[in-house]
């Protein structure tokens, strides 16, 4: 599954890529809006916003892709790792339900 995380914070930018990959997820991570924001995104499974660490731009860029892409997506006030791990466990299959995947 993969998954794009818009917002969070820089320094944890490692952390939120080993949360996903012990979850089976392979993650993209924009903490900051690049300039070719919307090509960079792909064609991911779920798009995770955390919406208290990213502009209103950048959202609606995101959102805005997503209807495009039919791609889920996910907000979370939070950017923290407990706030991601509750994500991936709410938005992946069942046949997934933790990091013992």
């Amino acid at each position: 599954m993969s998954i794009v995380i818009v917002g969070g914070n820089e320094c944890m930018e490692s952390q939120y890529k080993q949360i996903c990959k012990s979850y089976g997820c392979r993650a993209k991570i924009f903490t900051k809006m690049p300039s070719n924001f919307k090509r960079q995104l792909g064609f991911p499974d779920l798009i995770i916003l955390f919406t208290n660490t990213v502009s209103h731009k950048m959202v609606g860029s995101a959102l805005q892709e997503a209807g495009r892409r039919n791609t889920r997506v996910a907000r979370c006030h939070s950017s923290s790792s407990c706030a991601l791990k509750e994500l991936l466990a709410a938005h992946l299959p069942s046949g997934c339900a933790g990091p013992e995947c």
